[in-house]
This record gives structure tokens, sequence and C-alpha cells, in this order.
């Protein structure tokens, strides 16, 4: 197992909603996509990052891996887009792995063909982000092409990796009915889904688009009430899924 150097935007060592128990999460820096509501736009240029070592990482994580087992918890990658940086990811994966500790991958699946089949037998868990169904609806949210993420999905069946999807809902964007209705009948055609996760939009990034001086298209979009998080989620149930 190598020693690879890569930039990382920060890390939390007691994460408690990006996979199972409680995680230590690494947020890399870069990122392809140009999501309207991204929640941390200062991740998106790679170089922004701090650079480090997989090794010191992993040395963190072996500090705190007996506490993080004895939840069920483990280690996630995130972001920014963890599959720019594939050869520094996989080296703390593998290091994981070696440790017995539970390993989580927080992607869109963009850059579907950046870890190979056999980086990817490092990987217990993606959080697979799926940010619309509609082709149109997706990159008016991204700026990017659904595709590559539909192909890591089913990419991911074929090879029993388990799954649990993200929809990031937010009013007037990606809330449509057929958008939903689509992206929950897709989910169901996949074997490995575990559970769908139905997250509302929420303002909290906001201040750091300000901040950056960044265009903002979302100020006037209001945070879903709980009734509408519910009727989403409702849409998932239906096709016979487990939704939180």
């Amino acid at each position: 197992m190598e020693n690879v150097q890569g930039y990382i935007h920060s890390v939390e060592t007691a994460g408690t909603v990006d996979g199972p128990g409680i995680r230590y999460i690494v947020f890399t820096t870069g990122c392809p996509l140009n999501c309207v509501y991204c929640h941390n736009p200062d991740t998106r240029k790679m170089k922004s990052g701090k650079l480090v070592n997989s090794f010191d990482i992993l040395k963190e994580i072996h500090e705190y891996k007996d506490y993080h087992k004895a939840t069920g918890g483990g280690v996630t990658i995130s972001g920014g887009e963890p599959l720019v940086q594939p050869e520094f990811i996989s080296s703390i994966f593998k290091g994981c792995k070696q440790m017995g500790v539970h390993t989580t991958l927080d992607t869109s699946g963009y850059l579907n063909n950046k870890m190979s089949d056999e980086q990817l037998k490092d990987v217990d868990l993606v959080l697979l982000d799926i940010k619309s169904m509609i082709p149109e609806i997706y990159k008016k949210i991204t700026k990017v092409d659904i595709q590559p993420t539909l192909d890591f999905a089913k990419r991911l069946e074929s090879l029993g990796v388990n799954v649990w999807v993200r929809f990031v809902f937010v009013p007037g964007w990606s809330d449509r009915a057929d958008n939903v209705q689509a992206l929950a009948d897709f989910v169901a055609t996949l074997s490995n889904v575990e559970m769908v996760e139905v997250l509302p939009f929420h303002k909290m990034g906001e201040d750091k688009w300000k901040k950056m001086a960044l265009e903002y298209e979302l100020y006037d979009v209001q945070e879903p009430s709980a009734e509408q998080t519910n009727a989403i989620r409702q849409v998932f149930k239906d096709k016979g899924l487990k939704v939180r």
C-alpha cells in the first residue's frame, strides 16, 4: 500500500450523518459539479485544500478506530468529490480495511470510472447522491450530465456494493412530482440499495456563497416543511424502499 498525497478541506472525528454509527469523516477538495445549493463551495478547487499524506490520515483513524467500531461506525470520505483524487482515497480505504474499519464513500458518481473495480472492493458502502432524475433538471442543478451517475449506480449493483441513495430536494427545482417519481422508479430497480435518504434543502451554505462573492440562485427559496418532506419520502416508500 502506497503513501499517497492528497488535498483535504477538513476532517471530523465524530460525524453522525454520513453513514452508520459515529464516523471519522475526511472532506476532500475538488469537484467537477457546480451545484446551485452546494453548502461547501470552498471545496470546489482541489488545490484550495491542505496537502496531506494518506498515512498521516490513517494514523489518526487508528487512534479513533475502537471508538468508532464500538458504535457501528467507521470512516467516510466525502467532499468536494472524493473521486477527483482516486489514488489518495483508495490508499485510505485500503488502510482502513487492514484495520478492520468500515468504509463509506460519499459521491455524486459523476467520475464513474476513476476508481477501478479492485479499488471499490475496499468500499463497504456508497452514499450515492442522485440530485435529480430528469436530465434537464439535473443539468440545471449541477451543470453536468446525469448519465455517468446512473452508470455508476448500475456498476455498483453489478459489483454488489451496498448503496444508500441520497436525494436533496429543493422546492421549485427538484421537487416536481414526475422527477421524484422517476427517481423512485429507477432506485427501485437496484437490488443493492439499502436505504433512500430524503434530505430537504437547507440554507446553511448561504453565507459561504456571500463571503466568496459567488452568484447564488436560491436566496428566495424557502426550506421545505415537514409535510413536504414526508410527501417526498412517501413516493419512495410506495416503491417498497426503506426511507429516512
